[in-house]
């Protein structure tokens, strides 16, 4: 649960640590509009995967499930920045399946946290291996650091991919193969 009242501080004492006025007109509610935006774009902190990935249904021989392009935004917890990107969820069907809804919201749940991407990556992968008990995973992610763009080494446009494989993934080429086919690489 965000304490607004602590981010309101927080965020009045970074202005004036800069050498603003919090008190001047144009950032008189930056405070209250910022403990309202963090209370958003932090909201997975206060859920758990299992409740979106425990209600399954059977489908027996469904083979791989591939949910690719979900967009995500998530906050570097080294510089509190956002990065961004795509996430690309595959799992391979122990009989049961999850609704495809289900999978955006597990990659939500985690990037609505402070975080980094490899973690990111490895999180969803075992969240869906743990909940959704499949024979594998595979989770790519790919995204944009405003810490990379913005500050330091500034190389906008620069990728960051990440990839977590489990279970049958880990092994098999061929099913690897076919998850780089159905991504179309």
């Amino acid at each position: 649960m965000i304490d607004k009242a602590k981010v309101r501080q927080a965020v009045a004492l970074l202005l004036e640590g800069i050498g603003e006025d919090p008190g001047r007109e144009g950032l008189r509610e930056t405070p209250d509009r910022i403990a309202r935006m963090y209370e958003e774009i932090f909201e997975g902190m206060d859920q758990n995967p299992r409740e979106v990935l425990e209600k399954t249904f059977e489908a027996s021989n469904s083979g791989i499930v591939l949910e690719k392009d979900i967009v995500f935004y998530s906050i570097c917890e080294h510089h509190l920045l956002p990065f961004y990107g795509k996430a690309h969820v595959a799992y391979l069907s122990g009989g049961r399946v999850v609704g495809l809804s289900k999978l955006a919201r597990t990659v939500e749940i985690f990037a609505r946290r402070p975080q980094i991407q490899e973690q990111l990556t490895v999180q969803i992968a075992d969240s869906i291996m743990e909940y959704l008990k499949p024979e594998g995973v595979m989770v790519m992610l790919e995204a944009e650091h405003m810490c990379m763009t913005m500050r330091g080494i500034k190389k906008p446009g620069a990728l960051t991919v990440t990839l977590a494989v489990r279970g049958a993934f880990e092994n098999d080429p061929h099913l690897q193969e076919e998850f780089w086919r159905m991504m179309g690489r």
